[in-house]
């Protein structure tokens, strides 16, 4: 059993890494198969460390450090000259026989699976060798319902090893979506670098990405990019920019960082196939009393000095993170999604915060639905926009798309969402991100087909008809109660 500490970077070795995020670990055994170094004792360990060389190991001509040829013959499958003593130079070098290590841990008093990258060891290559311990890992997370930890560092595809190192991606892939199918989570750090197979796998995969500043990632390594690529788009500010990864967490906020996750996402006897206890409604933190007319209820709602989403998320719980981005090249900065803590458990939060939502925000709000309902974690939303943004660049980014995709991903959810009109409900907008048949509303809200100022243009009024318009509508909410649209009106703190 190994003891962390010290402080996570980019450069250190897979054990170093291991051991500055772990509170301790101990190695998982060696799974069989695959070509590996001689069975003559297993290789020497580097102790955990934040040195940036470990202690020297054996010389490449000794017997620890001989390799086997095995059923793939000499320099493995295919034979590649000088492979042998590649892989003998970089143990020697490394002290590892692989370029992953394979341990379960304990994080902040959380057990998980993890899996640290040793990039001094053919580049953090994938190779059958890898794929066999991956596999084994988590293999095991799903035996002992853990969840798995990634700690990346790696260039992609071993080369040495053609088409069988390739397809060890395949063997990846499944084992993550047989873990992802029993509910159990998935997090990856990306060191520098995380390119090729390995980010396109373990890292993208994951549940939720983090990052350390400045890391690489791409799936282009820095080699066979074009010569006039920006690079910046293949940096991790870059990546977060683009809505492909979560946070970029700097190295001494990682382990923290980690340790709140882990609780957010293992909450005790969390599965999806349990009965779920729904999230209660917030209070209301605006004016209690309910508005007399229809356009009063609509200015209410658009005053710029009443609580939005951030103070609904502050007086509710009592810790969380936040994620970001739709996997598809887009950041919302005007909804918030996450997981917090409230008495005690877990609640999966999309919110909302005034502005127009945007393609990215459905999709953000949907992934955040559904990996909620995959943990058995409830889900609160709050409803706070004009509508759904409706411009141009919204249109090329898929916003039908992805509004239907939010829609679906509320109505098929196995755990219950609660949702809370705090602000403006703007038509689908704003539907797309109430629960059905689990809506409340604060006092100063309203929600509405469409805005008053956009009925009364369609029907060719007058604009001093707009008020009779809002009324028409029937928006306030003692009207939305009336037609059963909500279940209640929150009462204030």
């Amino acid at each position: 059993m190994h003891e962390g500490g010290g402080l996570p970077c980019t450069r250190l070795t897979a054990r170093q890494a291991l051991a500055a995020v772990a509170d301790t670990y101990r190695e998982l055994p060696e799974p069989p198969g695959g070509f590996a170094p001689a069975a003559s004792g297993p290789p020497p360990k580097a102790p955990p460390s934040t040195s940036p060389e470990p202690p020297s190991k054996a010389p490449p001509d000794s017997p620890e450090a001989g390799l086997s040829a095995g059923a793939a013959g000499p320099d493995g499958p295919l034979g590649w000259r000088g492979y042998d003593e590649a892989r003998a130079r970089a143990r020697a070098r490394t002290g590892e026989d692989e370029s992953v290590v394979a341990a379960l841990a304990v994080i902040g008093g959380t057990e998980a699976v993890v899996l640290s990258f040793e990039f001094r060891y053919l580049g953090g290559s994938l190779g059958e060798r890898t794929g066999d311990r991956l596999e084994a890992a988590y293999t095991e997370a799903r035996e002992r319902g853990l969840p798995v930890v990634s700690l990346i560092a790696t260039g992609g595809s071993r080369m040495q090893e053609g088409m069988r190192a390739l397809t060890q991606l395949q063997r990846v892939t499944r084992q993550s979506a047989l873990n992802r199918a029993a509910g159990l989570p998935q997090i990856a750090v990306l060191r520098d670098p995380t390119t090729g197979g390995g980010w396109a796998t373990l890292g993208a995969a994951a549940d939720v990405i983090l990052a350390l500043p400045g890391a690489q990632i791409g799936f282009a390594g820095s080699r066979v990019r074009p010569p006039d690529a920006d690079p910046h788009a293949y940096s991790a500010e870059g990546q977060l920019a683009s809505g492909q990864i979560d946070a970029v967490v700097p190295a001494d906020r990682l382990r923290g960082t980690l340790q709140r996750w882990l609780r957010l996402l293992c909450p005790p006897g969390g599965s999806a196939g349990r009965d779920v206890e729904p999230a209660t409604p917030p209070k209301a933190l605006g004016a209690p009393g309910l508005p007399e007319s229809g356009w009063q209820a609509v200015l209410r709602a658009r005053e710029a000095r009443r609580p939005h989403a951030e103070a609904y998320l502050e007086a509710y719980l009592d810790d969380r993170e936040e994620i970001s981005g739709d996997r598809c090249g887009g950041v919302d900065p005007g909804l918030r999604c996450g997981f917090g803590r409230r008495d005690g458990r877990t609640i999966a939060f999309a919110a909302q915060c005034g502005t127009a939502t945007r393609p990215a925000g459905f999709r953000t709000a949907a992934r955040l639905v559904r990996l909620a309902d995959r943990l058995g974690i409830p889900v609160l939303t709050l409803v706070d926009t004009p509508g759904a943004a409706n411009d141009a660049a919204a249109e090329r980014a898929g916003a039908g798309a992805a509004i239907a995709d939010c829609f679906a991903a509320l109505a098929t959810a196995r755990v219950p969402v609660t949702s809370l009109l705090i602000g403006e409900g703007g038509s689908g907008g704003a539907l797309a991100l109430a629960a059905p048949g689990r809506l409340w509303a604060t006092p100063d809200s309203y929600f509405s087909v469409i805005a008053p100022e956009l009925a009364a243009a369609i029907l060719k009024r007058d604009e001093r008809q707009i008020h009779d318009t809002a009324d028409q509508l029937r928006i306030r909410p003692q009207d939305l109660l009336e037609l059963d649209v909500i279940r209640g009106i929150v009462p204030p703190t």
